[in-house]
């Protein structure tokens, strides 16, 4: 088959997807395990869903019957898409997590979810839930994925289950295939436990209907030559849907790793991909590092390109109408504006096309090359971040979205590319702004200004992506709707063009002594610009001001002439402790934009990192009461001795 189709399958539910997908692709590869940096074992499409027919007739003569729920615990591998695969055919819905779940998640997962059945992708998973066995009476049958592990008595391999499906099917055995065809629109495909930022997994329900509203409504142009390279968490719905997303239009799925990330971009040259905004943080460090570290010329010969790609591109969203327009601008200063950005456009247009191909093409390079665009999504990508790989040719087209609305609620397409948004939101989808104090409608609204444009409030959605509901809990699920709309808990507005643009979490609003409400993402967000702070939490519930506590940037101070041996050294090192005072001054400012009580009047810093699974959820979002407990007495230090000690 050529591989030039530019077309996503229509299906009706999962299953159906994969089978369609099957029958179009045949034998191109739907993904690829690496073996080495230059050497891939890919799958066909037709290969894997004849496993996954296998494998759910092998689940069927297990006991697994239709709707009930299959655990599914472990990290990006094939077996772990295989065995979705089979519970999809199997008209069952998986419970899936990383392996990093702590054993009090575990259990209560396993209990809450009512598992019968569970997949664990390694021998330690296995270990573990036998030692809790007692406590999971509910729970009969365990599959290990990786075929290196050794099981222990009980426990059965996926190659057993594979096998045994596998002969059924050669007898006859057409079970599969009646499951299939009593799938509805409306039965879960899967039941996600949030890992939460603020207490207790909610067991999230989202439909086949969800999830094929997605892989429908997602804009974007791709065939079969793409390839997406896979480096978030599988089990988290922003990278499956990605790569559900990806099997409609035929591409290939490279299953990454973080370690291997920088190598995999180089060898695969992904043409899209799904990401984070630490990953793009991390990988700024590293260019930058590269900058600083290169030869004086090629170090002006950078500044110079960025120079000219800056206002090669300003100039170019602003003729195109691409810029973030908060404030409605009047006729008179776009008529005024427009001849200024198209000359400009002009003058710069020669220079920058030699800088781009001779300079910035190196910086691209190390991204693969190919990378027409990718998603960036589970937390508010920084300014700083979204200008800088925008102006240098990277596309980043940053999404929002929750685990509640499967998750995409918008994202912005490269052919409205505006900086600082998440763009439109996606086809079918109904976002409108309600007054958080008032519950006043704020957009739209035909009795304001613009209809309600430019007005702050929190997010509302309604459409074919949202939940139905919170598994086992009707009064969390009621408080989470308002007259049919589903309640984000962020704020945000619409820009003048029809953009939407995040300014914060409501949940996660600091209300001080004084009354006065602080959003901290937007504070955290602007610290972050600094080279010397790698992670931060802005906290004050209650108190007459804010403080923060910063983990800061080890290599930075390193290159700057000083030689910590480590974080501890810096939390002691006067002159590190100065360097910070001076950046939180800078940053966080009334000449910046800040309020008066949104200064920042003491900060610690901490001797580690916030580590994922523990401080962080899997996609880097800070879990702010784990925080809260982990350093509640250097928080206490930081408004017990003085509101002034470090500032």
């Amino acid at each position: 088959m050529q591989k030039t189709k530019n077309e996503r399958i229509v299906a009706d539910n999962l299953a159906d997807l994969y089978q369609k997908a099957a029958n179009r692709f045949e034998s191109l590869p739907a993904f690829a395990t690496r073996e080495n940096a230059l050497q891939w074992k890919p799958v066909s499409f037709r290969e894997l869903c004849n496993q996954g027919l296998d494998l759910a007739t092998g689940l069927i003569d297990l006991g697994v019957e239709a709707r009930d729920h299959v655990g599914l615990f472990g990290d990006n591998r094939f077996e772990w898409i295989l065995s979705d695969y089979a519970v999809q055919f199997c008209g069952a819905a998986d419970v899936p997590r990383g392996r990093d779940v702590s054993d009090n998640e575990l259990e209560y997962i396993v209990t809450h979810a009512g598992i019968e059945v569970c997949f664990v992708e390694t021998e330690v998973l296995q270990n573990r839930l036998l030692h809790m066995k007692q406590k999971l009476p509910g729970l009969r049958e365990i599959i290990v994925l990786d075929p290196k592990a050794q099981v222990k008595e009980g426990v059965r391999k996926l190659k057993d289950i594979l096998n045994t499906g596998a002969r059924l099917r050669s007898e006859g055995d057409t079970r599969v295939f009646g499951r299939i065809k009593g799938i509805r629109p409306d039965d879960l495909f899967t039941l996600i436990y949030t890992s939460g930022t603020t207490g207790r997994p909610k067991g999230v329900m989202l439909t086949h209907a969800n999830m094929i509203s997605q892989t429908r409504n997602l804009p974007g142009i791709h065939n079969p030559n793409d390839r997406t390279l896979s480096v978030l968490p599988v089990w988290h719905v922003f990278e499956r849907v990605i790569e559900m997303y990806t099997i409609s239009f035929g591409g290939c799925t490279y299953y990454s790793s973080i370690q291997t990330l920088g190598t995999d971009m180089i060898n695969v040259e992904p043409t899209f991909m799904a990401s984070a905004p630490r990953l793009w943080e991390k990988i700024h460090e590293k260019i930058w590092k590269g900058v600083k570290s290169s030869h004086p010329v090629r170090q002006v010969l950078f500044h110079i390109a960025y120079f000219l790609s800056r206002q090669y591109k300003v100039s170019e969203s602003f003729l195109n109408k691409r810029f973030l327009e908060i404030r409605k601008k009047p006729w008179w200063e776009l008529m005024f504006l427009f001849p200024f950005h198209l000359v400009r456009w002009l003058i710069v247009l020669p220079w920058y096309g030699f800088f781009n191909a001779a300079v910035l093409e190196r910086i691209r390079l190390s991204a693969g090359g190919s990378l027409a665009a990718t998603i960036s999504g589970g937390g508010a990508l920084p300014i700083h971040i979204d200008r800088f790989f925008n102006y240098v040719g990277i596309p980043v087209l940053e999404g929002y979205g929750l685990t509640e609305t499967s998750p995409v609620i918008s994202v912005r397409p490269k052919l409205n590319l505006v900086v600082g948004s998440v763009g439109p939101p996606i086809k079918d989808t109904q976002v409108r702004i309600l007054d958080v104090e008032t519950g006043q409608v704020l957009f739209p609204n035909k009795d304001l200004p613009y209809e309600g444009r430019s007005m702050r409030g929190e997010i509302q959605v309604r459409g074919p992506q949202v939940m139905a509901g919170y598994y086992k809990d009707e009064e969390l699920t009621k408080d989470a709707f308002q007259d049919g709309w589903f309640r984000t808990g962020d704020l945000g507005m619409m820009t003048h063009n029809d953009c939407l643009k995040i300014l914060g979490r409501s949940k996660a609003t600091i209300v001080l002594s004084s009354g006065e409400n602080v959003e901290p993402e937007p504070i955290e967000m602007r610290l972050q610009q600094s080279q010397y702070i790698d992670q931060c939490m802005v906290v004050g519930q209650d108190q007459k001001s804010l403080g923060v506590l910063i983990v800061p940037v080890l290599e930075a101070f390193r290159l700057n002439g000083k030689q910590p041996d480590s974080l501890e050294d810096l939390v002691l090192n006067k002159e590190a402790v100065q360097v910070i005072r001076q950046e939180i001054r800078r940053l966080i400012s009334i000449s910046s934009g800040f309020k008066n009580y949104e200064l920042i009047r003491d900060f610690r810093l901490l001797d580690r990192s916030f580590r994922v699974g523990h401080e962080l959820t899997n996609l880097f979002k800070v879990k702010r009461h784990v925080v809260a407990a982990e350093f509640n007495n250097v928080i206490q230090d930081l408004f017990l001795n003085g509101s002034n000690k470090n500032m």
